[in-house]
């Protein structure tokens, strides 16, 4: 489950993340507690050969430091020095980060190590059942060492963006050339770029009455109307493809040639002025096909 969320930085400029929450948060959770466990096992079997060769309360000793290295200081570590990702974090493409936005520090780790030993999943934490009803309750999946060191766990594997291709049609496009779109403001452009680019997961009746709404607003801004019987989407995409035309042709470099350079050759001798040729006379030209999408007068 996930849940896009906006976070603020310092210098208020918000940022849209995908918030990390029970399901992925979880299983990236079991991973690490499969880890740990394995180096639980394996300190245990180099313990048990010292308390039988040497002295049991050291081997004690020895097991109750391990453990705390293990359960405690493996994420801190691993979150200090990874800048919030641990190996199953890393596996589930998840990121502790501060709500601000910013990379966690040692200080944050060690507050989020410490609340999920002792609060959140093993001392007190009823084998993580504290940790899964603050995740439940909170809006941003967060658990309660996540509060208490003020961190965030997100999605770092997004899928990318889409980039629609606003192509233009045929028929409408010497109809377009002639608009002027100067007043096209750019916050609609974005909005009619990303209906073109949904189109396809839009119901055709949803799509057909979003598109007719944004091809309104876009024929009250330009001051053209929609041509009759030009499809909505057919429209906005003659719009956009010609706005695109023009802003790529504003950005083309200017070429600015000097002056030729004149040289002087040896003039040949002038040949003999020939016939002039007899005109042979023309078909009449053929009159052009009309654009089946031209406005009305």
């Amino acid at each position: 489950m996930e849940q896009e969320s906006e976070l603020v930085t310092g210098e208020a400029v918000v940022l849209d993340v995908r918030a990390a929450k029970l399901a992925s948060r979880g299983l990236a959770m079991m991973l690490d507690v499969v880890l740990q466990l394995v180096a639980l096992v394996v300190a245990m079997l180099v313990l048990s050969q010292v308390a039988v060769f040497g002295d049991e309360a050291l081997a004690l000793t020895l097991f109750l430091v391990t453990l705390v290295l293990i359960m405690v200081g493996y994420p801190v570590i691993c979150e200090t020095l990874s800048r919030g990702r641990t190996l199953g974090k890393m596996a589930l493409g998840l990121r502790v980060v501060r709500t601000d936005g910013g990379p966690v520090r040692f200080r944050h780790a060690l507050v989020r190590g410490l609340a999920g030993f002792f609060i959140d999943f093993w001392a007190l934490g009823m084998l993580g059942v504290v940790a899964v009803v603050t995740s439940l309750l909170s809006p941003n999946g967060r658990r309660v060492g996540d509060y208490l060191a003020g961190t965030l766990v997100i999605r770092e594997r997004m899928p990318a963006a889409r980039t629609p291709y606003v192509g233009m049609p045929p028929q409408l496009a010497y109809w377009a050339s002639q608009l002027d779109l100067t007043r096209l403001p750019n916050d609609l452009a974005l909005a009619v770029r990303q209906y073109l680019s949904r189109t396809s997961e839009l119901r055709p009746e949803a799509a057909e009455a979003l598109g007719y709404g944004l091809a309104q607003q876009v024929a009250a801004a330009i001051g053209t109307p929609v041509p009759p019987g030009v499809p909505s989407w057919a429209y906005l995409s003659a719009v956009l493809a010609e706005r695109r035309q023009r802003d790529q042709a504003k950005l083309q470099p200017t070429v600015q040639y000097g002056p030729p350079v004149v040289q002087s050759y040896p003039q040949p001798a002038a040949p003999a002025p020939a016939p002039a040729p007899v005109a042979q006379p023309q078909p009449p030209a053929e009159p052009a096909p009309e654009n089946p999408f031209a406005p009305p007068s």
